[in-house]
């Protein structure tokens, strides 16, 4: 009886310990296979349906972060990034010309973030992926820059910060992209952004809505 029991018991623990030793291995195998990064590129960026602001367009500006790329499956993994984000629009005020000179007034609408993706990425082949997830944003800074041009000549130039308590500080949105890596460690992405709060706090017209489109490099550390 004594035999019976102590032989069940030898194969109960030879059972747990390939189990604890599978799962060591599979643990083992993906902290390995996490890639660190960084990241960072140019924006696209406009608001959406802004009252009153009718000539406005897309502003230039930028993004720079780090990420963390990690397995999830054979061809799926997970991409949590931290990036610094310079969104906004461009207001054209008033554009005329007088005795063949062209005068031109104009504002940027600046709006800088912190912003959280989430990216889930299919990876097609090795060196191609789409992806697409949340994106968490926390706004840092507001401010308004005012130019006027002769010509296409800067004449006047002024900042201008915003009531920040006029907006609201958290911003949630969805981002669809792809991208290419050229090599094991460099690679292109392409991003689009669409905010789904209104950036302002009180806003008795339509929302106003954060897009952004993206392009930058990227690289790996590992």
């Amino acid at each position: 009886m004594n035999y019976h029991i102590h032989k069940k018991l030898i194969k109960k623990v030879r059972i747990m310990k390939k189990l604890v030793l599978g799962a060591a291995l599979a643990v083992s195998s993906l902290t390995f296979a996490q890639q660190f990064g960084i990241k960072g590129g140019m924006n696209v960026s406009s608001l959406s349906n802004d009252s009153g602001l009718e000539d406005s367009s897309s502003k230039i500006g930028f993004n720079a972060g780090v990420f963390l790329n990690a397995p999830l499956a054979a061809n799926f993994s997970i991409q949590p990034e931290v990036l610094y984000n310079n969104l906004g629009s461009k207001v054209t005020l008033t554009d005329f010309d007088i005795n063949n000179d062209n005068y031109t007034a104009e504002y940027a609408r600046h709006l800088d973030y912190i912003s959280v993706p989430v990216m889930f990425q299919y990876n097609a082949t090795p060196s191609f992926y789409l992806e697409a997830g949340p994106q968490f944003s926390f706004l840092l800074d507001a401010r308004d820059k005012y130019k006027s041009t002769k010509n296409g000549s800067t004449t006047d130039s002024d900042t201008r910060d915003l009531n920040k308590d006029a907006f609201n500080t958290f911003d949630f949105g969805l981002g669809l992209g792809a991208g290419y890596w050229i090599t094991p460690k460099l690679g292109i992405n392409a991003r689009y952004n669409a905010g789904f709060t209104d950036i302002y706090k009180e806003n008795n017209g339509d929302s106003v809505k954060n897009n952004n489109f993206q392009v930058g490099l990227a690289y790996k550390f590992n």
